[in-house]
């Protein structure tokens, strides 16, 4: 596994829950600021082999970005589900954006 793929799970198994962390966050903190993508690609390759609080992780706007009206709702379900408010998919960054600290 490449080290980039280990910070990520590493970083994605680390945010608290009542937490959202964003994927170009998680890229940055990983070394890759602009390797966004690369960190949807682990997401999807990787949250059920360790487990990762997928749900956790939105875009840079604060938004839930799944395009499944299913799989969005399932999201937003298990945020709020974590204390997290979601308002039309939408988070409010300010309140509920981890600051990465591990």
């Amino acid at each position: 596994m490449l080290p980039f793929t280990e910070d990520v799970i590493e970083i994605i198994s680390s945010i608290p829950q009542g937490k959202v962390a964003t994927y170009g966050q998680i890229a940055k903190m990983a070394g890759s600021p602009k390797a966004a993508r690369q960190v949807v690609r682990v997401l999807h390759s990787m949250t059920r082999k360790y487990d990762l609080p997928w749900h956790r992780v939105i875009n840079s706007k604060g938004k839930i970005a799944i395009r499944d009206p299913e799989s969005a709702d399932l999201q937003r379900a298990k945020l709020v589900e974590d204390g997290v408010t979601v308002v039309n998919y939408s988070i409010d960054l300010d309140v509920f954006g981890w600051d990465g600290e591990f």
